[in-house]
């Protein structure tokens, strides 16, 4: 058995390999920016036909390390490209298409949803099979004032991404097979409105659905923004009927200034979710998002309560919402544990001469706050390099509350990232 505190000469290699790497890039970016002209060059030459060729590349190395299985440590370094190209406007119509793969790069020992159940079932799970796809095709139309109709593959974000999001940080993103109409009609306010008929998902399977969406912004209040959505998630495929859910929700969020240089941040949030459709369960739970911070001097402090209800062996379900971004990043719950679960948690971030970094811990409990789950220690450090390139190092450690009715082991990621995009 191993532990989560201490990696096998394997996988220390692997990861110095990668830090070496990720090490050289940065400083060739660094000294890149005194070749500005070759940014501009690029850029020009990607204008083409009127369009625009979008260009986008990212190396990851990802290492994964659970204690209490049997399982081996995960190590993941791959390359993902993404290549599409833009139309120009014409009589109010625009189109785009990309492509987007993923490639193993070097030796890598990991399973994942892809390939686990043919070959490396032994090694901790990384979520970023070697694939391609057609990741976008879309064709829009602005020629109605203050609205826009999109038709086609194309990626939706709403909001936070909690319960609509395209799941960016994995190599291989979720896109939408669907219509969605933007409207900015009444002032100060967005309505976007929408149907799902495939979800392309981040292993690059698709599921079929029959999926109305909603969401309404508005943003004329001097205190924030206040949104009000619903979402009616319908499955077809059998095996999937039990993630079929209508979910009804509002959402208030917004900062003020206090003295100067001294700034409040806050945000209140709940939603409704209960069976649709095909779902053979019958439940209604809840959802609460609260937070409270301030922000002075170049840093903003946060403390915050998230709590996704469960009854029943039911819990609240997000299965098209990014969530690796709540939580905790070790990706522990990307399921709502059936008993629920209350994530109070704190945030601190600054930058410092343009380097991004976060911290932040996470206190896990079920949704009455008696059995506790675990915690988790979360650090970001970020770099971006003009408006083209970026570094990151990225950090997870979860610690189990061994008595906890929830399983989940003590966990440690960790991730080195590059990326270039055009």
């Amino acid at each position: 058995m191993k532990t989560a505190s201490v990696l096998d000469k394997g996988s220390q290699c692997q990861i110095l390999r990668a830090f070496l790497s990720f090490t050289a890039i940065t400083i060739g970016l660094f000294a890149g920016r005194v070749h500005a002209n070759f940014d501009q060059s690029v850029e020009e030459a990607l204008k083409v036909g009127g369009g625009q060729i979008k260009f986008n590349l990212r190396y990851r190395f990802e290492n994964a390390n659970t204690k209490g299985t049997t399982k081996k440590t995960g190590n993941a370094s791959t390359v993902r490209l993404r290549l599409g190209y833009l139309t120009p406007s014409f009589a109010g119509f625009k189109g785009f298409g990309e492509w987007e793969a993923n490639q193993d790069v070097g030796e890598n020992d990991y399973a994942s949803s892809r390939n686990g159940t043919l070959r490396k079932t032994q090694f901790d799970v990384i979520q970023d099979p070697q694939d391609s796809e057609l990741n976008q095709l879309w064709i829009s139309y602005a020629g109605i004032p203050n609205t826009e109709i999109k038709v086609g593959r194309q990626r939706i974000k709403f909001d936070n991404d909690r319960f609509i999001g395209n799941v960016g940080w994995r190599q291989l993103e979720q896109t939408y097979d669907s219509v969605l109409i933007t409207n900015q009609s009444l002032t100060d306010t967005t309505i976007r409105m929408g149907y799902l008929n495939q979800v392309k998902t981040i292993v690059s399977t698709t599921d079929d659905m029959d999926s109305p969406i909603f969401n309404l912004a508005y943003d004329g209040f001097n205190a924030g923004k206040l949104i009000g959505y619903a979402y009616l998630l319908d499955y077809n495929d059998s095996a999937l009927y039990g993630r079929s859910s209508q979910t009804y929700g509002a959402r208030f969020k917004g900062s003020m200034p206090i003295t100067e240089g001294l700034t409040a941040l806050y945000t209140a949030e709940y939603a409704w979710q209960k069976d649709y459709e095909h779902n053979p369960r019958a439940f209604e739970v809840g959802y609460y998002n609260l937070s409270a911070g301030v922000s002075a001097f170049g840093v903003t402090a946060q403390i915050a309560m998230e709590q996704l209800d469960g009854q029943d062996g039911q819990g609240f379900s997000t299965p098209l919402g990014t969530n690796h971004a709540f939580q905790g990043w070790a990706d522990l719950f990307l399921a709502t544990p059936t008993a629920g679960i209350r994530d109070i948690y704190g945030t601190l971030s600054t930058k410092v001469m343009g380097i991004k970094m976060m911290g932040v811990y996470h206190n896990f409990e079920d949704d009455t706050g008696n059995t506790d789950f675990g915690e988790e220690y979360d650090f970001l450090v970020v770099k971006k390099f003009g408006k083209h390139y970026t570094v990151l190092a990225k950090y997870a450690h979860f610690n189990s509350d061994k008595s906890a009715l929830f399983g989940g082991p003590d966990t440690q990621k960790l991730w080195l990232q590059v990326s270039m995009s055009f």
